[in-house]
């Protein structure tokens, strides 16, 4: 459920960071507030977007945001986040595509799921998330019918996809259900006008969306057996590609023509990111966050590099374990052990393993442990620096481009 979009903190900066969090956690709110408690596991880094794209085209006031109360994902802190017709929009949407995503899972049999009652209490786990996002959506003007239907299509679809069947064909239904969710954000921001370029902005995010979760999947597809568009359909990497290129390129140009009142993160997230997105997914771009500069390729978002809903971990796996050269925790790396300088200094007190996986957690989630210029090693309770808080790769810059 994590996304295509996983921006890293560098290339944000701060108040672009600050504000793609407050979005974030408005949507995990949200999902909170009108849905209970479980519904924040369907919190996604793509959802968030709708909520992004319905406050880049209103006017700011006092009543977009709200100060939230503590959390431990930001290590305790309180915060502003966004609140309104956007986040909810947002939270309507994320319910219904993960609903559609476990009724997938549930059909492939995968994993635990081939067990019946398993698949059992996944199917009313993903009905009345249908019935939550119908609701809400309801509340706000958008019919979620479109999205079921789209969901519902998809299935034939595929069943009667083979070799030559164009992959544009496969595409469709995620493209329209993406669609009208970024064109109801012109709706609740009482932009007419932008409707129309919005819903092609969202029609090609559906599409790449799709596209790049085929190419992450495909290897694993081809090993379990799963049905994948690629494989099916006879589509070759290179023209995923090239339909990939075309689609990031066909937002940046929907989105020129589209009023906003403030459109920085909007831009950073939908012409700059998918481009790294792209980029990640066919193994393009290099980043010292994400592996010191090798090719990165497909990835866990919590592992090898990847990025987690507030920052990213460069090492992989678990940051405190050895084996790691130059690594945290190892004798010579960032938060490795200091030399002594004479006598045996009183360690101090470690956690225990829940309470340090807790303080991880925040750490990881607020990317301390990635940017913070000092914090406490979450089990060891020693001082540790974050891994590349004195970073200067390109990727820290921001872009000057005149999109």
């Amino acid at each position: 459920m994590f996304g295509i979009v996983r921006p890293c903190s560098h290339r944000l900066g701060d108040g672009l960071k600050a504000e793609w969090m407050a979005h974030l956690c408005g949507l995990c709110l949200a999902l909170r507030a009108d849905h209970g408690q479980f519904a924040r596991v369907v919190t996604n880094y793509d959802g968030l977007i709708v909520s992004v794209l319905t406050e880049a085209q209103a006017e700011r006031t006092s009543t977009t945001r709200r100060t939230a109360g503590p959390c431990p994902l930001r290590a305790m802190r309180t915060a502003s986040v966004a609140k309104g017709e956007g986040a909810r929009l947002a939270a309507a949407v994320s319910l219904i595509l993960a609903s559609a995503k476990v009724r997938d899972h549930v059909a492939d049999r995968d994993g635990m799921l081939a067990r019946r009652p398993v698949a059992a209490a996944a199917r009313r786990v993903a009905t009345g998330w249908d019935r939550a996002g119908a609701r809400t959506g309801a509340a706000l003007g958008f019919d979620t019918a479109v999205l079921v239907d789209a969901v519902d299509r998809q299935t034939g679809i595929e069943a009667l996809a083979g070799p030559g069947t164009p992959l544009l064909t496969v595409t469709e239904p995620t493209e329209t259900a993406t669609a009208a969710a970024f064109a109801h954000t012109a709706v609740l921001a009482g932009r007419p006008e932008n409707v129309a370029p919005l819903a092609e902005a969202g029609r090609l995010f559906g599409r790449l969306a799709h596209l790049l979760d085929a190419v992450e999947d495909r290897e694993a597809d081809a090993a379990s057996g799963a049905w994948n568009p690629l494989t099916a359909t006879g589509t070759s990497l290179a023209e995923a590609r090239r339909l990939a290129d075309d689609a990031v390129h066909g937002v940046r140009l929907a989105l020129a023509d589209a009023r906003f009142t403030d459109d920085k993160l909007v831009h950073v997230l939908l012409a700059h990111e998918l481009r790294t997105s792209v980029n990640r997914t066919f193994g393009t771009t290099t980043c010292s966050h994400q592996g010191h500069g090798t090719p990165q390729g497909p990835q866990n978002p919590y592992q090898g590099g990847g990025q987690g809903p507030y920052g990213n971990n460069p090492y992989g796996g678990n940051p405190y374990g050895g084996g790691n050269p130059g690594g945290p925790g190892h004798p010579g790396g960032p938060g490795g052990l200091p030399p002594r300088f004479g006598g045996e200094p009183t360690p101090p007190k470690r956690r225990g393993l829940l309470a340090g996986c807790a303080v991880f957690t925040g750490l990881f989630c607020t990317c301390q442990i990635c940017c913070a210029k000092e914090y406490e090693g979450p089990w060891s309770r020693k001082k540790r620096e974050g891994c590349c808080r004195d970073c200067d790769c390109d990727c820290c810059d921001c872009c000057s481009c005149d999109c």
